[in-house]
């Protein structure tokens, strides 16, 4: 079984991971049901705070990853990243460093450029004022897109979460082709007809 490290922190954005984590977590229609699941990481044990209220107790802190043995670090926006959460940002850089992939949407994008992650990367964001005012070097690389994938990042704005998760199921095969786009024209385009294609599966 891969484990998908999803990152936890106050005010963690909690309509941004959603879609993720269900498809993830969800054995259903997946290509080998059961292969992953979905592990909350924190930096320290103690419980955070959603943004919506929920508490959520992490499942293991940042020092019990090994990044070469996780199949992907998520980072989701929160409230916290124009100027905190640099552990992630440390973890994201290791993760890379080890191979593995790292999804980052909404705020948790700033922290990455923050961290001198997207310099080199196509990459997008809430928009592209807001990744300039960490004075990364990155700008002439943002795409005015839902999601983007450049190698082992992707990223997307707070807007985007089905287009995230869309990204994810792709890079780490959770589902055949033609699951992912009838799942995709279900949720994104309301298309009754990715419905029926799923009931098929």
């Amino acid at each position: 079984m891969q484990t998908v490290h999803l990152a936890v922190y106050d005010t963690l954005a909690d309509w941004e991971y959603g879609y993720l984590a269900a498809g993830v977590n969800n054995p259903e229609f997946q290509r080998t049901p059961g292969e992953f699941r979905i592990e909350t990481v924190g930096a320290a044990a103690d419980p955070i705070t959603t943004l919506g209220g929920v508490t959520i107790t992490p499942d293991i802190t940042l020092d019990d990853v090994d990044p070469a043995a996780s199949a992907m670090l998520v980072l989701p926006g929160a409230q916290t990243w124009d100027s905190g959460n640099d552990e992630f940002i440390d973890a994201a850089r290791r993760f890379l460093d080890a191979g593995t992939p790292v999804a980052a949407i909404c705020g948790a994008t700033v922290g990455l450029a923050r961290g001198g992650l997207l310099d080199d990367r196509a990459h997008t964001s809430n928009a592209p004022q807001q990744l300039a005012a960490t004075g990364y070097c990155g700008a002439d690389r943002y795409l005015d897109v839902a999601a983007v994938t450049d190698r082992e990042v992707i990223t997307a704005g707070a807007v985007a979460p089905i287009e995230f998760a869309r990204e994810v199921f792709a890079r780490l095969g959770v589902y055949d082709d033609a699951v992912l786009d009838a799942w995709y024209r279900l949720y994104a385009h309301h298309d009754p007809a990715g419905f029926l294609a799923l009931g098929q599966q």
